[in-house]
């Protein structure tokens, strides 16, 4: 099993979301601070700005939501996906590129993270 944990601007949108659009289910909540969703092999620990992973750095930086690291959820028909996806208003980061290995766009949570969508060759 593998975990990831992502800062999240509201952990309650954030399971939302995940359950919702990207067929996660909802494991456990800690209050609005944390709470955890699972999708096969995959935990994803939401962590919003009451949760300790939130704290600034020693050294004052802040942790944040946002980057660019990311997981990958694959799909058998990334257009339809996508379209479901836009039709219930989720953001992206850009439209679906292909290489030489498949298909791919970046998803957006509500708080900016990116998930990764994929559609291998």
């Amino acid at each position: 099993m593998t975990t990831i944990r992502y800062l999240v601007k509201d952990v309650d949108t954030s399971i939302e979301f995940y359950t919702k659009h990207l067929g996660f289910e909802f494991i456990e909540q800690m209050g609005p601070a944390f709470a955890i969703v699972a999708k096969g092999d995959l935990n994803l620990w939401l962590s919003g700005p009451l949760s300790s992973a939130a704290r600034p750095m020693p050294d004052g930086r802040k942790p944040g939501a946002g980057g660019w690291n990311r997981f990958v959820i694959e799909v058998t028909d990334i257009e339809a996906f996508v379209a479901s996806l836009k039709s219930a208003g989720v953001a992206f980061r850009n439209s679906i590129v292909t290489g030489p290995g498949g298909k791919q766009i970046l998803v957006e949570d509500p708080s900016g993270n990116p998930i990764e969508v994929f559609q291998p060759a």
